[in-house]
């Protein structure tokens, strides 16, 4: 299945549908295969001991799948997480955005799943793996617009 949203359209979303995190988060680029957001890191997201918080690393992933999801589905600002599992596998750089890239591996008609790697900006080794289940809403009431 090919892409319904670009980069574009998926920001342009996220700022009219979720305002409350404008400025944040942005989607860098999605293509076919992979969608690379973005969370711009301030002191609102670090802890104690010059790092970035879990659950920071944990909106960021969510936000990356959920905009993969819908690169591929068009605006359905219904559809939600139903399950999650996150791996912290080192500590980020408080100074860096994180990039997390992320990758769908099913998508149905109900259910769709993906995995984003989290990455400190300029670094090679992930800082965190997430995988992530969305409900996809059958009658998809909230086409964002």
């Amino acid at each position: 299945m090919g892409l319904t949203m670009d980069a574009d359209a998926l920001n342009a979303f996220l700022a009219r549908e979720f305002q409350q995190i404008a400025g944040e988060f942005i989607v860098d680029t999605a293509d076919d295969e992979v969608l690379v957001a973005r969370l711009k890191v301030n002191q609102s997201h670090l802890r104690p001991g010059g790092t970035v918080s879990g659950p920071s690393m944990f909106a960021l992933a969510d936000l990356a799948i959920y905009t993969a999801i819908l690169s591929r589905i068009g605006p359905v600002a219904l559809a939600v997480t139903t399950n999650a599992s996150i791996d912290f596998m080192r500590k980020p750089e408080a100074g860096c955005d994180l990039l997390a890239q992320c990758r769908i591996l099913k998508l149905g008609r109900v259910l769709a799943v993906g995995e984003a790697l989290i990455f400190s900006d300029g670094q090679d080794q992930p800082v965190a793996r997430c995988s992530m289940t969305y409900s996809i809403p059958q009658n998809r009431p909230n086409s964002g617009g």
